[in-house]
């Protein structure tokens, strides 16, 4: 008896009598083929994931031997076009004689003898007699006038190096294109409280009765310093000379900034002269 017959009969025993058509019969009759079918499935993806590493290696190493192969195909080149028999074949280089030799001497290597076995020979020349003459390894009967085989002609100096590209100016943002506006120390009321307890009322705007807004416009630099101080408007009587002054005296301000960069802001300040009564 099989193990499917044995488990048929037990089923069988077991709803005898009973409503088969319930589920628990069914389930007990596909047990054995869900377990083994889940076992099958279990082991083959334990095995997947185990040799994924040897699968991956594999074929990558695959890959990269087509692409060897693909990299060392054969490139075959089109055949140079026919010459044209009737075409005159290029004139010869013309030819160039060599520059005439001077005279040479021959330098004589000096060899070390005993006294008794040296004999008299001719004396060397003198210095003034090898002012135009070139000494070498033998003697050479040259021509009047010519020149040695030798360049001795220093090679020219190597060109200067090109200038240095000029430097970009720096850009300088508005306040209303700049992400961090550039601010006073301890800030905007401060600002008004420096001006007030540094301007002083020039006399001839008092006498005058001279009074209005001065407007100066600047650039705060990147480490807070004030340059380019400039006057768009003014009202005279030395009231525009004394805003200056006091604006170029300021601290440092805080500067302005983009993405997280100071960077250079140009400011607009209006300067308020008011006679007191």
């Amino acid at each position: 008896m099989s193990f499917q017959a044995a488990n048929r009969n037990i089923d069988d025993l077991v709803f005898e009598n009973r409503n088969k058509s319930y589920g628990a019969y069914f389930l007990r009759r596909i047990y054995g083929k869900n377990m083994t079918r889940g076992t099958l499935i279990g082991v083959a993806l334990f095995l997947l994931i185990v040799l994924s590493p040897l699968i991956y290696s594999k074929y990558k190493e695959y890959k990269d031997r087509n692409k060897v192969e693909e990299i060392m195909k054969e490139v075959i080149l089109a055949e140079p076009p026919p010459m044209d028999p009737t075409k005159p074949p290029p004139p010869p280089p013309p030819k160039v004689d060599p520059p005439p030799l001077r005279d040479q001497i021959k330098f004589v290597q000096p060899v070390v003898k005993k006294d008794e076995e040296v004999v008299e020979e001719v004396p060397p020349p003198d210095v003034s007699d090898l002012k135009d003459k070139d000494p070498g390894k033998e003697d050479r009967k040259g021509e009047e006038g010519g020149t040695t085989n030798v360049d001795f002609t220093p090679p020219p100096p190597p060109p200067p190096p090109p200038p240095p590209p000029p430097a970009e100016p720096e850009k300088t943002y508005n306040m209303a294109g700049v992400q961090q506006k550039p601010e006073f120390p301890d800030g905007e009321a401060a600002l008004f409280r420096y001006l007030s307890e540094n301007i002083q009322y020039p006399a001839i705007a008092r006498e005058n009765g001279i009074k209005g807004k001065v407007i100066l416009s600047f650039v705060v630099s990147k480490t807070g310093a004030i340059e380019e101080v400039e006057l768009l408007r003014g009202i005279g009587g030395g009231c525009d000379q004394e805003a200056i002054r006091v604006v170029k005296g300021m601290p440092r301000w805080n500067p302005g900034k983009m993405n997280g960069k100071p960077v250079r802001v140009k400011y607009i300040l209006p300067v308020n002269f008011n006679l007191q009564d």
